[in-house]
């Protein structure tokens, strides 16, 4: 156990990761903050700012300045884009990227001198699947507001990188909104594509090696920008460099649009 002990505050640490997370952080000592709906220390809609302004101010007053901050609050919602309601797709970007851009926006100012900022994106934010474009799209603007959030603090000592893991055997697949309404247009490619299946299950990573990888990457000295883990979409980043969107797009499309 390290004599100094550290301030972490994580989104989203009562359950997957973020819970995985958490234990690995208080096996070495450190005072981790949960932050989340059913928060063992801060009960928080991460997606209410002005209660998760609140949030942080009292972090703050009760444990000073913070060590590291990890984003791992977010939900998924899966379905065609024609037929998705408003309201749930306009929930995806108050949960996954507001809630997100907010809880680092309320942490800059009692960040550490030398903090570090681990934001939890998706692969999917770099590579789209179909049936859960919102999803995808609020992973890619959380990941890319870590690209910009790591340059704004570039003349600071503050850290920042985006994480972008693949599917990992957690419940948050099976927490995920499934809409499975359809139409002629697509019959029932939308459940087959979006319903978790035995085969779908064995592709998924195990927690215990995701949060092994995160926790490793929390305590590099120097951050690369963005980290992707899981092999078949390090495998897919690859592709990306070498062909064209059109043809990583068909290939993706193959893999994951069942008939």
């Amino acid at each position: 156990m390290r004599i100094e002990k550290r301030t972490i505050v994580i989104t989203g640490a009562s359950s997957g990761i973020g819970l995985g997370l958490k234990e690995k952080f208080e096996k070495k000592g450190d005072v981790v903050i949960d932050v989340s709906l059913n928060g063992a220390d801060y009960q928080c809609d991460v997606a209410d700012h002005k209660q998760l302004k609140a949030v942080f101010d009292d972090i703050y007053l009760n444990h000073g300045e913070i060590d590291i901050l990890v984003t791992c609050a977010g939900y998924g919602i899966s379905g065609a884009i024609e037929l998705l309601k408003e309201e749930d797709t306009k929930k995806q970007f108050d949960v996954n990227f507001f809630g997100t851009a907010n809880a680092c926006k309320y942490a800059i100012p009692m960040m550490k001198k030398k903090g570090k900022m681990v934001i939890i994106a998706s692969a999917t934010a770099l590579f789209p699947l179909p049936f859960k474009a919102y999803y995808c799209a609020s992973k890619a603007a959380v990941d890319s507001f870590a690209q910009s959030l790591r340059m704004e603090l570039s003349r600071t000592k503050i850290q920042v990188t985006s994480i972008c893991p693949g599917d990992i055997k957690t419940n948050f697949s099976n927490n995920r909104v499934k809409v499975y309404e359809t139409n002629e247009r697509y019959g029932n490619s939308i459940e087959l594509s979006t319903k978790p299946t035995e085969k779908t299950e064995k592709r998924r990573m195990p927690p215990e090696y995701a949060v092994k990888k995160l926790m490793k990457i929390c305590e590099k000295k120097h951050f690369k920008p963005r980290y992707i883990i899981g092999k078949q979409y390090k495998f897919f980043n690859v592709c990306r460099k070498v062909f064209t969107t059109n043809r990583l797009n068909k290939f993706i499309t193959k893999i994951f649009y069942k008939k």
